[in-house]
Formats: C-alpha cells, structure tokens, sequence
C-alpha cells in the first residue's frame, strides 16, 4: 500500500483535507495511508523542546538535527521510500516528479517551521528539498498536504476514470485547454461550435491549438521547454 509518512509539529493538521473528496474516499477505501507523526514525540526534555536559536544569530529558531534526527530514525520506514523535506528552497515540485512518487512504496514527508532545518540532518539524512512555489508558508503542512495529493489521485483505483488525467496540465508539458459545459450560452458567450460540431477530428486540433496558445502566453517557460523538445531530431536525447 502506498503509505505518506509526515513527520509534523502539528499531526492534528492531518488529514485535514485530505480526508475529503477523492483523497478521503480513496484513504477511507484503505487504498493509501497515511502515518502523521509528532516531531516533539522525539525530544528528550519535558519541555518537550525541538528548537533552538539560530547559530551565528539571527531572528527566529531553527529545527535541531538532533531531535529530527532522532523523529526520522523513529519512523523506521524503507530505505527505498523518499525522504522529502518542504521548503522553499527546494527543487520546484514537477508533475514527473509527481508520477514518481506516486510509483513507489511513497514518502517520508518532513515538515519545517520557524527558520528552518539544522543544514546537519538535512545531510546526514538525505532529505530532498522540494518546493511547492516562489513563496513562503507559515509551515511545510500544506506544501506536504498538496504534495500528497497530487500523488493520490495518480494512484491505481482512486480516480474512477483513469483517462481523467491524460490532458490534464503538466501531463504532456503543456496547460490544459479551456472546458465547458451546459447552458449552451451563458451571458451572451457561447460555447465553441467547434466543441458541439460532433467532428472529434477537429475538437482534438482545436484543443491542441488552445494548450499551445495558453502555455505560450502563461508558461512561457514551459513552452520554451516543449518547443526545445519538439525541435530535437528524432532520437536524439536532451541533456541528463
């Protein structure tokens, strides 16, 4: 069973919303689980302390190596699951990264606070850094929650049409096209003809046509890296 293991200050934050919807229906039917851990379970005084002040000075407090070192060896989990820290310093959270760790066992998820993590563990512990965004939260919970769920709905029997996903964004390194539904007009705008033109041909290349202009216009970056991909002859690879 893909299990996520959170090593938090705060479990009760969890499942939060992950207990709803299509995780919580997927997590009530024992198809993931997920194991919320109190970091301050592995302190060693009664104050139950985790933090310390910042080497060198500075505002704010500082994880200590010693006590999430001590949180992470508790959780006792497999050498082959990835252990994931959330910080705004990481590498940027990609959907392939995503589909990654939706195929394996699933990761130890360590949530920061304060000023951040003792650099010592991160190292000696191996944690990859992983970011949700160019901004900062109050803590690595809700990066951790959008990271888990992101990997959730890829897994075998959560999502009740497995096709759901195939153009969805990211999923071929583009945006998704616009959709639409019923009222035929809503406000005076009108659905595309070309999307009740019943001619599948043509809905496909307009859809196509669409994630292109959007991705262009949104994700300029995104499109820099399809068209870089698109341009290369045939079986010629990308750097590794």
């Amino acid at each position: 069973m893909w299990r996520a293991t959170v090593l938090t200050l705060f479990p009760d934050m969890f499942p939060g919303p992950l207990g709803i919807s299509l995780a919580g229906k997927a997590l009530s039917s024992n198809l993931w689980a997920l194991d919320a851990r109190d970091i301050r379970d592995s302190a060693t005084d009664k104050h139950r302390s985790v933090d310390d002040t910042p080497a060198g000075g500075g505002p704010g407090m500082v994880l200590r190596a010693d006590i999430l070192a001590k949180a992470i060896d508790d959780a006792n989990i497999a050498s082959d699951r990835p252990r994931l820290l959330m910080s705004p310093r990481g590498k940027p959270l990609t959907q392939s990264r995503v589909e990654e760790i939706a195929n394996g066992r699933g990761p130890l998820i360590v949530c920061g606070r304060f000023e951040g993590v003792d650099q010592r563990v991160i190292d000696a512990r191996q944690l990859e850094e992983v970011s949700v965004g160019d901004y900062v939260l109050s803590g690595g919970e809700i990066a951790a929650m959008a990271l888990i769920d992101a990997c959730v709905r890829l897994l075998p029997g959560v999502m009740g049409k497995l096709a759901s996903g195939d153009d969805e964004s990211f999923s071929a390194g583009l945006l998704e096209y616009p959709q639409y539904t019923r009222p035929q007009d809503f406000e005076g705008r009108a659905i595309p003809e070309v999307l009740i033109s019943g001619d599948h041909a043509r809905i496909a290349a307009w859809r196509q046509a669409e994630a292109e202009a959007l991705t262009k216009a949104r994700r300029p970056d995104l499109w820099a890296l399809k068209s870089g991909q698109n341009a290369r002859p045939k079986g010629q690879k990308g750097p590794t």
